[in-house]
């Protein structure tokens, strides 16, 4: 499984077609954080296309490859031949908190088994190929104080640890609040312990 504190997700929606021997086959998917946004965003789909033969859908609302919070449904097409492709493909893309929903529009001719399945995955596997995606990276916010003559210091320190800085307050000390990646908290910690010879203060806000 992929680091579970950053990984690919999808921006916004996004949606591909194909025709597979006359079937139309619309794959659209989204960001899906947790279960519940994955299934009212299924329900959005659905109501958009309400007389589609089928809309078969499958989410992983969590990291790449994450089983923990996953779903899908065949809706009324043979058992296994369309969530479940689809979850395999989404569980092997790389990409986490993702739902994506097929919307079938049976065009006359029968696809059998192994021909839904092979369109299922196929139609969530073209969709992934162009999908726009951001890094998720979980952060912890720290409150970082130093004296003047660290500031730059510190500033530079931030940049090469991934950390933005929210805030600075110049008082008697200065204190930046810090965004820090969960995954480089330690050696966060640690650089402003060797740059201020430990006098500088890290605390969790």
């Amino acid at each position: 499984m992929a680091d579970a504190s950053r990984y690919l997700v999808p921006v916004g929606v996004h949606r591909v077609e194909q025709v597979v021997q006359r079937s139309r086959f619309i794959t659209t998917t989204a960001r899906a954080a947790d279960a519940e946004s994955a299934r009212a965003f299924i329900d959005e789909v659905r109501e958009e296309f309400p007389d589609a033969t089928h809309n078969c859908w499958a989410f992983v609302a969590g990291a790449p490859g994450d089983t923990a919070h996953v779903g899908m449904s065949d809706d009324g097409e043979p058992h296994g031949t369309a969530g479940r492709p689809m979850l395999t493909t989404l569980l092997h893309s790389g990409v986490g908190e993702i739902a994506a929903v097929c919307t079938r529009y049976f065009g006359g001719t029968k696809l059998g088994t192994g021909g839904l399945s092979r369109a299922y995955s196929d139609s969530v596997k073209q969709a992934l190929e162009t999908l726009p995606t951001l890094e998720k990276v979980d952060r912890v916010r720290l409150s970082v104080t130093v004296g003047y003559a660290d500031v730059d210091g510190i500033r530079r320190l931030a940049d090469a640890h991934e950390a933005d800085v929210e805030d600075e307050r110049f008082e008697a000390d200065v204190t930046f609040r810090v965004a820090v990646p969960e995954a480089g908290r330690e050696a966060f910690d640690k650089a402003v312990a060797e740059l201020t010879q430990g006098r500088g203060r890290v605390g969790e806000l």
